[in-house]
């Protein structure tokens, strides 16, 4: 039997996930999934690609607050911070945002030495999810291109078989991860229901350097990609993992 085993909701784009056992899907997502991202002085998004320290950034959300900590400093701000829009780039998308604050930005600029900003997707956004495979209609905040990413968990063990040290789930940053069945079992998958929702598999995730960031020490390796890339690999595509739309609105559940 399938079963849905994890559910991560990243607060903030590229730093680290909290993992819940419920969360509330709306037409975005989940709920406080990629809705705050880090911006740079010209408005660009920054990742863990270039800045893997970022990994050692913590983000919660609590009822209506998001705490940020970076070693001992701890900021929180509003989860709905409201102002006037700015326009920010995301995959050479422009994006409506609302600053977050000089407690933010300060904290993050501190912690990469880098002057950036904290945003948060504003209320008026509707930024479609990627054009060429998603529905139209589906929508997403700061994410990639769609609003979920789906992992099995025996697909990770398939990896770790073949790789000097384990690795665990959170390099690939997933929202929902299932187990029972096959490694890779995933990729066959059209349509699945999980709970209440039911979800659609629109394009394998083709992975970056990201998955080769340690999540606890924020420092970059290099098996990781390397390795499934040995065996993963289609065309320029190394794949692990599934980007998923859903239908509606409701909860999801670990069971």
């Amino acid at each position: 039997m399938i079963r849905l085993a994890e559910i991560w909701v990243y607060p903030v784009k590229s730093i680290c996930g909290m993992r819940v056992d419920a969360a509330e899907v709306d037409a975005f997502g989940l709920v406080g999934d990629r809705r705050f991202m880090i911006v740079d002085a010209q408005n660009q998004f920054v990742t863990q690609r270039d800045w893997p320290s970022l990994a050692r950034v913590r983000a919660r959300l609590a009822g209506a607050t998001l705490e940020l900590r970076a070693g001992d400093a701890v900021v929180e701000v509003p989860s709905e911070v409201e102002g006037a829009p700015r326009d920010v780039w995301v995959w050479g998308q422009e994006v409506a945002a609302v600053d977050a604050g000089a407690d933010a930005a300060e904290l993050l600029s501190d912690h990469l030495g880098l002057g950036v900003r904290l945003v948060r997707v504003h209320a008026s956004s509707r930024r479609p999810a990627d054009p060429e495979h998603a529905r139209a209609g589906d929508l997403i905040a700061f994410h990639d291109g769609f609003p979920h990413l789906l992992a099995h968990s025996a697909s990770l063990d398939a990896l770790n078989s073949r790789l000097e040290r384990d690795v665990d789930m959170r390099r690939f940053r997933p929202n929902l991860v299932v187990e029972g069945g096959e490694a890779f079992v995933e990729d066959s998958w059209a349509t699945i229901e999980i709970g209440e929702m039911t979800f659609h598999a629109k394009k394998a995730c083709g992975r970056c350097s990201v998955i080769d960031v340690d999540p606890d020490r924020g420092e970059r390796g290099s098996a990781v990609l390397a390795e499934l890339a040995r065996f993963r690999k289609l065309g320029r595509s190394i794949n692990f993992g599934q980007n998923m739309v859903h239908d509606g609105q409701g909860t999801l559940r670990v069971f």
